[in-house]
Formats: C-alpha cells, structure tokens, sequence
C-alpha cells in the first residue's frame, strides 16, 4: 500500500506540496507506484509562471507517459537537477530527494489534505 507524507497537501492529480516558502512540489508515492519504474522528468524553468491546474512538465516511465500539474500559481525559483539526471529517484524516494521544484506561490490550487488524499487513494499515512 503506497504511503502519504502527513504533513503535505496533495492535488487530485498526485502533486505534494510542502507548504514552505518557497513552496517544494514533488510527485506523491501513490504517483509513482502507479507509474512504475520512472525513467524521464522534464520540468519547467526556473522562472517560468505556473498556472495552478494547468499542465508544467511531463513524466516518463516504462509503462506510460504522464502529465505533470502545478498545484499552485507562481514563480519557478528552483529546479531538482539531481531528479532530472536520476528520475528513478521518484520511485526510491518521493517524499525526499525526488522533489521536483520550488515555487514562490502567488496562488494556491484545489488540495487535499493528507487523510483526504489517502482515502481518495486507497493509501496510508
């Protein structure tokens, strides 16, 4: 049973954010159990204005290939380089080295909280 960081907010579409400021966005473990094996993460710049709900990167496995979704409104300001050159990284470890980016939020988009996001789910916290 794939497992959800208790103090993070997800988005239906399986984003974590960790609330700090700026905001870290990565992939929920529920995300990558599904995936399978990752093999590609190509992220937005840094720099680059995201949209909440709207689509900011993509996320390959040998199974498929999937979309990523900001989970909020605002500035790139960091971007995991050590996920892009180690995208098995989501599957290992999701909640940690596999963040994806930081953001300086202006908006925040739909999320859940955690419990609500793992009964969503079928996961545990």
């Amino acid at each position: 049973m794939s497992k959800v960081h208790a103090d993070y907010r997800y988005s239906a579409e399986h984003e974590w954010i960790d609330g700090q400021s700026p905001a870290t966005v990565g992939v929920s473990e529920v995300a990558a159990d599904a995936l399978g094996e990752v093999v590609y993460i190509d992220l937005p710049s840094v720099g680059a204005n995201l949209t909440a709900g709207q689509v900011c990167g993509e996320i390959e496995s040998t199974k498929s290939v999937s979309e990523l979704f900001s989970p909020v409104s605002g500035e790139v300001v960091e971007v995991n380089e050590a996920v892009v050159a180690d995208p098995a990284l989501v599957n290992s470890d999701p909640y940690g080295a596999a963040w994806l980016f930081r953001v300086a939020v202006s908006e925040e988009g739909p999320l859940l909280s955690a419990a609500d996001y793992a009964a969503a789910n079928d996961a545990e916290i």
